[in-house]
């Protein structure tokens, strides 16, 4: 027998037993699943990896609209991520939520020196978490409790809130206040 037959052969009875043997712990359900679990050090590893590359892929050909840094962008903008982000992203001045505290994976803070995403960046890479941003609130995050706001909200609707968290760090707990509290007459905030 060759040596190259014999490779073949380990390699398809290795391949059979991983799949049994993955199978088999599956349908255990001795993984735990539950929230307050956390993951083990490998799987976390490889759920953070597959989600950033797969949004950094997907994200690419957003295409960021020219007005993004208006006024009319970031009040619109604030008051959605009021109604529907502070919760679980926080707002200035508050640390956490009884609602973020609760959630696995923790949702990242958008404010202050805690936000995750890169406000300081230039060139591509502020392009990038913009486009991020975007491709985020439009379709969510599988599994993490970020819904997809695709399904209810126009991408004009979706480009107001990315003008706000490009904004949403540097603001004071005043100015959230003031930016967040200001009533919308525009069509956009009259979608479902």
């Amino acid at each position: 027998m060759s040596t190259l037959t014999t490779v073949i052969k380990t390699l398809a009875v290795t391949s059979v037993i991983a799949l049994v043997g993955g199978g088999l712990f599956i349908y255990s359900g001795s993984y735990p699943v539950g929230a307050d679990v956390p993951h083990n050090q490998l799987t976390l590893q490889l759920l953070e990896t597959l989600r950033e590359r797969s949004i950094t892929r997907a994200a690419q050909q957003v295409s960021i609209p020219a007005d993004l840094q208006t006024a009319e962008r970031l009040i619109a903008g604030g008051a959605d991520y009021q109604a529907m982000c502070a919760q679980c992203h926080l707002r200035p001045g508050v640390s956490s939520t009884d609602f973020s505290m609760g959630l696995y994976p923790a949702p990242p803070p958008l404010t202050g020196n805690d936000a995750k995403h890169d406000h300081a960046a230039h060139g591509n890479e502020q392009q990038q978490a913009i486009q991020r941003q975007f491709w985020i609130i439009k379709h969510g995050i599988k599994a993490s409790g970020m819904p997809a706001w695709g399904y209810t909200h126009s991408d004009d609707r979706i480009w107001n809130m990315v003008a706000f968290l490009q904004h949403l760090p540097n603001m004071t707990e005043q100015q959230y206040q003031v930016i967040t509290s200001i009533k919308q007459t525009d069509e956009t905030q009259q979608e479902p």
